[in-house]
């Protein structure tokens, strides 16, 4: 059997059994419980807002993928050296298909996860127990889609691709025509992300100013009007922003591993002892996902919890650790029955990678999780005001940015020296190292629907504590949505600490493929070097416009937030004015309006931050050229995992300090419990508003931005040359 098939059958199998199985387990959480009345009321306007909103979303995002789709086209075609109108036609064809399969990974992971939130509220009336496994069982569905979709997807875009271009355009070649995809991919998750982050935390800032501090109302009380459009925020900007970042994380990594494994391929072809699995470099981030999808699905099932759970994260934590013990079996594997050489060197980078997603969890969970010294030093800082509060918070999120950045160097260091260790026979100047850096990516995204599912378990357990707040269901009921939110909390800080920890392997895969793309336009010979000097002024200049791209960015998103929750404020102290009866319960707040403003502001509002990371690195490789555009990738993508670093962990620890604080457990100098109520709740609200836009908007949006620039960068090299 021809080699390319027998490595396609594992992904088309476990691709297909992932999608299966995701199925399953849609089926088995629709069947559940629904709950009272009123908390199906609550869900199903949840439910309307939120397909209302993303259908106006996502019409404005294709009607500018469109466009880009056209321009990067026909701008392929004419600098494209080889096969000019087909490369361009492909590439433009692919940009599109991978944003439809981005669009759709976002929309699948929003609609389950609404209908998930309510049958979670009605389990919580059983335990904790049921609840979480309903909720992890949601999420599931989501992360299984989503990676199943970002696998077949690019093995079905590389088929087509290899048969229509067979025998003008090798094997070697066509991962380098399928980076449109990934591209597509990116852009689409970027707009999803951004604007999903302003609606929900316009909709969260406005809620809990006036709601929480001003009126002195519970969170998710039905009298605050923006309550509705805060539940609705929760599922566009975690779940449908969430699903598109990891579908477009897992494409771009996968093909930028495919354009490193044909250095290799084509070494390997050299030698007659080979036996035709020189194809095997280009198919192995393929295989190795789609065995990594296996171990996700055997971890799911094992997190079966029965009778009272007192660890809820330790459950989840039970699921992470069998998907990493098997994916390390796996991985071996895999390096030993398809790599031609180095299966033993390569196998422990893959290792390299699992041991740094365990790593970022336990990074992520000390600094964000309530039991650890940073999120309490953020609640006892609280006593003394809002003030002390944002300074706390900001000095744990600076602090955040060292253990990851070691962990980081040393998983790239580690896997580069190992994969370098193996020899080609009979070949000059081919190097192994950067392959083992692609390899240790690999490892890492092995976990990725596992993750996925615990990222999207968050957004799924705060739904059911509004709702079960908002149906006045038992006090002993939110007590167990509450337990469960707070575990969210930390989940999809965790999910956040994943993705920028395999966009930081990913970002040197990718910009290797990008030095590799160089060099196929550029017809530089021998004399072409990897090596990108920083002495030179335009790469110097190219790396500082990078940087500077991550601040302006950030501060765009930030503000969008601000200028949307000032909107939402305004509002709602609108209604608390004009009806009295909406304090007093005997009249109903008006919704719509609320979720109208966030709905606008989010549209509005993203178009400017994400027009400049598609405009920035093309207006600086088309004046600058390729080195300041190989610069402030370089540069752009080490400031912006820093930068996502910080928002992101800083954001949690504000929110789960505001948690541990509502949980009773800070205390005054005289033994008091300063809960709910008290001036430190006060600052710590004020704190978590500031942390909002961190963590759910800039942060997550940080991700996709470091992908972009190398998606970008990959697919018009031929107009910076």
């Amino acid at each position: 059997m021809d080699q390319k098939l027998i490595y396609a059958l594992p992904v088309i199998v476990f691709g297909l059994l992932a999608v299966g199985f995701a199925i399953w387990m849609a089926k088995d959480v629709l069947a559940r419980d629904k709950g009272t009345a009123g908390m199906q009321d609550i869900s199903n306007r949840i439910f309307e807002g939120a397909i209302a909103y993303l259908n106006r979303q996502y019409r404005t995002i294709f009607s500018l993928a469109i466009v880009t789709a056209i321009i990067m086209g026909v701008l392929v075609a004419i600098f494209e050296k080889d096969y000019r109108v087909e490369r361009g036609l492909i590439t433009g064809i692919a940009f599109l298909i991978g944003a439809a399969l981005s669009g759709l990974s976002g929309f699948i992971g929003m609609y389950v996860a609404v209908k998930s939130n309510v049958r979670t509220a009605a389990a919580a009336q059983k335990g904790v127990g049921d609840a979480l496994m309903v909720a992890l069982r949601g999420g599931a569905v989501s992360g299984f889609l989503v990676i199943a979709m970002g696998l077949l997807g690019v093995l079905g875009v590389f088929g087509v691709v290899y048969q229509f271009a067979k025998g003008d355009v090798a094997i070697a070649e066509t991962p380098f025509w399928i980076v449109g995809f990934a591209f597509g991919a990116s852009f689409v998750a970027l707009f999803a992300q951004l604007g999903g982050g302003i609606y929900t935390k316009a909709a969260d800032v406005g809620a809990d100013l006036v709601g929480k501090v001003e009126a002195g109302i519970p969170e998710d009380d039905p009298r605050n009007p923006a309550v509705i459009a805060d539940l609705v925020g929760d599922n566009v900007g975690d779940c449908a922003g969430r699903g598109a970042d990891i579908f477009e994380s897992s494409a771009a990594e996968m093909i930028g591993a495919m354009i490193l494994g044909v250095a290799l391929f084509k070494a390997s072809s050299a030698h007659p002892s080979i036996n035709g699995r020189d194809v095997a470099w280009i198919f192995f981030p393929l295989v190795t996902g789609a065995f990594g999808l296996l171990a996700s699905l055997i971890g799911v099932l094992y997190v079966h919890p029965k009778g009272e759970v007192k660890d809820p994260m330790g459950e989840l934590n039970k699921g992470f650790y069998v998907v990493a013990g098997l994916s390390v079996i796996f991985i071996f594997g895999i390096c030993f029955a398809m790599l031609p050489h180095g299966a033993f060197q390569y196998a422990l980078c893959g290792v390299i990678g699992i041991l740094t997603s365990i790593a970022f969890l336990y990074i992520t969970q000390y600094y964000t999780a309530g039991t650890y010294r940073p999120v309490r030093d953020i609640a006892e800082a609280s006593k003394t005001g809002s003030a002390t509060n944002i300074i706390s918070g900001i000095s744990v999120g600076f602090e955040t940015t060292g253990l990851p950045a070691i962990t980081i160097g040393i998983a790239l260091m580690a896997s580069y020296y190992l994969g370098k260790t193996v020899e080609f026979p009979g070949t000059v100047g081919v190097s192994g190292g950067i392959f083992g850096t692609a390899v240790a990516t690999m490892g890492m995204l092995m976990s990725a629907a596992y993750v996925l599912a615990m990222d999207t378990f968050g957004p799924i357990t705060d739904n059911a504590g509004g709702i079960v707040e908002m149906s006045n269901a038992p006090e002993d009921v939110r007590e167990v949505t509450d337990t469960l939110d707070s575990v969210g909390n930390t989940t999809k800080a965790l999910t956040k600490g994943y993705a920028v920890g395999s966009a930081s392997l990913a970002a040197f895969l990718l910009f290797s493929a990008y030095l590799d793309e160089v060099k196929r336009f550029g017809n530089f010979g021998d004399s072409f070097s990897r090596v990108v000097n920083l002495a030179e002024p335009k790469v110097f200049v190219g790396g500082l416009i990078g940087a500077m791209l991550v601040f302006v960015f950030s501060s765009f998103a930030i503000r969008a937030v601000g200028r949307a929750a000032g909107d939402m404020i305004e509002e709602v102290r609108r209604q608390f004015r004009s009806d009295p009866g909406i304090m007093e319960g005997t009249s109903t707040p008006d919704y719509r309006r609320c979720v109208d403003i966030s709905v606008r502001s989010a549209l509005r509002e993203m178009i400017l931050p994400g027009s400049l990371v598609i405009i920035v690195p093309i207006l600086v490789g088309v004046i600058l050229r390729w080195e300041a555009a190989a610069g402030m990738l370089m540069v752009g993508t080490i400031v912006g995992v820093l930068m996502a670093i910080v928002l992101n962990n800083g954001g949690g620890a504000w929110d789960n300090a505001k948690k541990f604080i509502e949980a009773g457990h800070l205390k005054g100098d005289d033994g008091e419990v300063l809960g709910k109520g008290s001036e430190a709740h006060a600052a710590a609200v004020v704190g978590d508003t500031v942390g909002d836009p961190w963590k759910d908007t800039a942060g997550p949006s940080l991700h996709v931005l470091v992908k972009l620039l190398a998606t970008i960068t990959l697919v018009l090299s031929p107009l910076f040359i």
